[in-house]
């Protein structure tokens, strides 16, 4: 249960200004048809992130346990630091042809944005650290669900109440805390050996 909510609060503060949030945002102007870019949004994610997830227990299988944990601490840090740099939506991610349909442009528009992506690296980390792969991606797709569903059903008015820079730096703290955690050799953001 603690791969999935830390994967869920982790992903879901990650993905806040993003730019998959961001094109969430442009695909709802753009289309209208928020049940559909929802499931868009849904199909794109669990492929996304199982193969994410997959290449993180794969990773368990070939490195030894503290080679793992300090490249899963490193990772952790590196996001937190990465997770303070805004993203913008490149034109390229948005420019699927709209003959696709709503769903097949959501689908891989959203896709091919969460390539290479701070919550697709996150969930590399996180399968690596949990080893628990339904848990990482269920939590990981709920996160991204928890921060695009309100984008595509709100849109402009939900972004201009939310402090993003507050949000960011939660972020940024969580993925911290857990890197501290990994380099420890602690489990999960249980960090009372420290106090």
């Amino acid at each position: 249960m603690e791969a999935f909510l830390i994967s869920t609060g982790v992903v879901a503060l990650a993905e806040m200004g993003d730019k998959t949030q961001l094109l969430s945002l442009v695909l709802a102007a753009r289309f209208r048809k928020p049940w559909t870019i929802c499931l868009g949004i849904l199909a794109a994610t669990l492929a996304n992130h199982a193969f994410a997830a997959a290449v993180g227990a794969w990773v368990t299988t070939v490195l030894g346990p503290d080679v793992l944990r300090w490249i899963l601490g490193l990772s952790f840090l590196a996001m937190a630091v990465w997770i303070l740099i805004p993203d913008k939506l490149d034109d390229e991610d948005s420019a699927t042809p709209r003959r696709l349909g709503v769903f097949l442009t959501t689908t891989a528009a959203f896709f091919m944005a969460e390539m290479g992506d701070k919550t697709q690296v996150a969930t590399v980390a996180l399968a690596a650290q949990y080893q628990a792969f339904v848990a990482v991606v269920a939590g990981t797709t709920l996160g991204m669900m928890v921060a695009n569903a309100p984008a595509v059903f709100a849109g402009d008015a939900l972004m201009k109440r939310v402090p993003i820079g507050v949000v960011h730096k939660v972020a940024a703290v969580v993925f911290a805390l857990l890197g501290i955690a990994a380099l420890l050799g602690l489990d999960g953001l249980r960090l009372d050996g420290l106090l």
